[in-house]
């Protein structure tokens, strides 16, 4: 099945200054979400206790903050990694993260999976 982030396969789920948040939910396992994070701004960062992540870059440059704040089930330490088109950022279980649009005037488009359900 083919799909396209947009209105007509998806749903916006949050929309404002910061960003516009995207989900697919047609698959029942897995979660496919596009976020369009505008110049400047950044996530306000989060973790997931038994959720893993992928983060797939599409657009524009940046960086993410994997480990930023302790977590139950992570033992990875702060770490820092430059982000931009066709990069690939693997998050895992419990791992908080935060994303950075460094640019003044490019959205930053990043589309995740995870499996479950939304629980933030």
């Amino acid at each position: 099945m083919k799909i396209k982030l947009d209105n007509q396969d998806s749903k916006i789920l949050k929309q404002n200054e910061i960003y516009t948040l995207v989900d697919n939910s047609t698959l029942n396992n897995l979660v496919v979400s596009k976020t369009i994070l505008h110049p400047t701004k950044n996530t306000t960062g989060h973790n997931h206790i038994g959720q893993e992540e992928v983060y797939h870059f599409i657009s524009g440059e940046g960086y993410i903050r994997l480990g930023i704040k302790p977590c139950s089930t992570s033992s990875l330490s702060d770490k820092k990694y430059n982000v931009r088109s066709g990069d690939i950022v693997l998050i895992p279980d419990g791992v908080f993260h935060k994303v950075f649009n460094t640019s003044e005037i490019e959205d930053l488009v990043f589309v995740c999976v995870f499996d479950g359900s939304r629980n933030h």
